[in-house]
């Protein structure tokens, strides 16, 4: 389903709002605190994220399964993720979370954890993770993997390279090596498959939303795909995938419309002291 603009106000976050698939006509007025009462017209999805890498993974998944949702634009930059409102469903200030309205015995259940969120969806929906053991552990380890390494290292490798103040070979060489080095893995994994996890040359899934748009800034990092052929195949068989092109453009406008350099304030709420402080 393709996101529509909502321009309704809702009480809380800054919050650019769209609506996919449909707009329900009884939604709360608080989108925090969702009540059973609000379950009447049909599932909900509230997706409270940011178009990062994280929050694609999870704009993906609600995409592929085609479930209802409804987008809160929680601005990193503008320190959304450290608002009281947010913190009560994400206590870690990350983006992306998620009420379900439908939730586990048909009540409402909030979510934080990108990986968390997908494994949730696919056990939601049935879809993109294997029902059989051997197969769902399979898939699960991709996904640790990518939570685990293909995140936190690639995202230190891309702080270093082209955000910190001052450069610090140290640091850019640590992060370069592993970031290849995880390129690496995932290229011998992709050597004879045409994804991640699943028999035989491997089913489409949630390890390969987990990790490919992590993938998505590889010149950012470093990286030639002709140096990761196997991996260079697999992006672009996804990227050509029509859920995953909605997934991306998913606040994509309000995140461009500020410019790719962060303001002194905005880097203060990204990586100064505002991110350090108890809450």
């Amino acid at each position: 389903s393709r996101a529509v603009p909502d321009r309704r106000p809702i009480t809380a976050g800054r919050a650019h709002t769209l609506a996919c698939g449909f707009r329900r006509t009884d939604e709360p007025t608080n989108p925090f605190e969702p009540t059973l009462s609000h379950r009447s017209a049909a599932t909900m999805i509230e997706l409270f994220t940011w178009p990062t890498p994280n929050g694609h993974k999870v704009h993906i998944m609600l995409e592929e399964c085609g479930l209802p949702y409804r987008v809160h634009g929680i601005d990193i930059r503008a320190g959304d993720q450290f608002k009281p409102e947010f913190l009560s469903i994400s206590p870690n200030n990350r983006i992306p979370a998620i009420i379900d309205s439908d939730g586990p015995d048909g009540k409402p259940m909030s979510l934080f954890e990108s990986g968390a969120i997908l494994v949730y969806l696919a056990g939601k929906t049935g879809r993109f993770l294997p029902a059989a053991d051997r197969g769902k552990y399979e898939a699960m380890e991709w996904v640790m993997w990518q939570m685990g390494g293909f995140g936190p290292m690639l995202g230190q490798a891309h702080h270093f390279m082209n955000y910190a103040p001052e450069k610090i070979e140290y640091a850019i060489k640590r992060y370069a090596n592993e970031t290849r080095r995880l390129y690496g893995v995932l290229d011998k994994r992709l050597e004879k498959r045409n994804y991640v996890a699943g028999a035989g040359r491997g089913e489409y899934g949630i390890a390969d939303m987990a990790i490919w748009p992590w993938s998505r800034s590889h010149k950012n990092h470093q990286i030639d795909f002709a140096d990761f052929p196997n991996v260079g195949r697999w992006f672009e068989a996804i990227n050509a995938r029509p859920a995953v092109k909605r997934g991306v453009q998913v606040l994509a406008a309000e995140r461009d419309r500020q410019g790719a350099k962060h303001s002194a304030e905005a880097w203060e709420k990204l990586f100064g002291a505002e991110q350090y402080k108890r809450r």
